[in-house]
């Protein structure tokens, strides 16, 4: 069996409740999921899994500026390599998610090859637009 590692960063709850979800979904779908915080992760579960998501709040000046917040950044540069993996990245937002995937993605520079999806939520829902594109990235 295929195996994920959800792993986020949540200030006030949302966002470890969207983790939650997915892994929820991911179980639900025949992927052995979990969910942990960036204090929990270690990382020879990240070098077991098959998938790894990576997630946190969206940090910011409400539309402009948006970026993971330093305890994000700091986590992000004590990952193992990930280029062998299916990586996808995830945000709970206020208004808007502006930039923050790509300065997600800046901060994970020359550990992944590529972020195969992302993954958004304001309400920490997993939503049908949200559940399809995991489904079409775990094919």
């Amino acid at each position: 069996m295929k195996k994920a590692l959800v792993i986020y960063n949540s200030k006030t709850g949302k966002t470890k409740s969207f983790a939650e979800n997915i892994s929820n979904f991911l179980n639900e779908n025949n992927i052995d999921a979990k969910a942990v915080s960036i204090i929990e992760s270690k990382n020879d579960d990240v070098l077991n899994a098959d998938y790894i998501f990576l997630g946190c709040w969206t940090s910011g000046l409400f539309l402009i500026l948006q970026h993971p917040e330093k305890v994000w950044i700091e986590f992000a540069n004590t990952l193992p390599d990930l280029k062998n993996k299916k990586v996808g990245l995830f945000t709970t937002y206020k208004l808007a998610t502006g930039s923050m995937f790509r300065n997600m993605k800046k901060h994970l520079n020359g550990k992944i090859d590529d972020v195969l999806i992302e993954i958004k939520s304001r309400n920490n829902k997993l939503d049908t637009r949200n559940s399809e594109k995991i489904l079409e990235f775990i094919k």
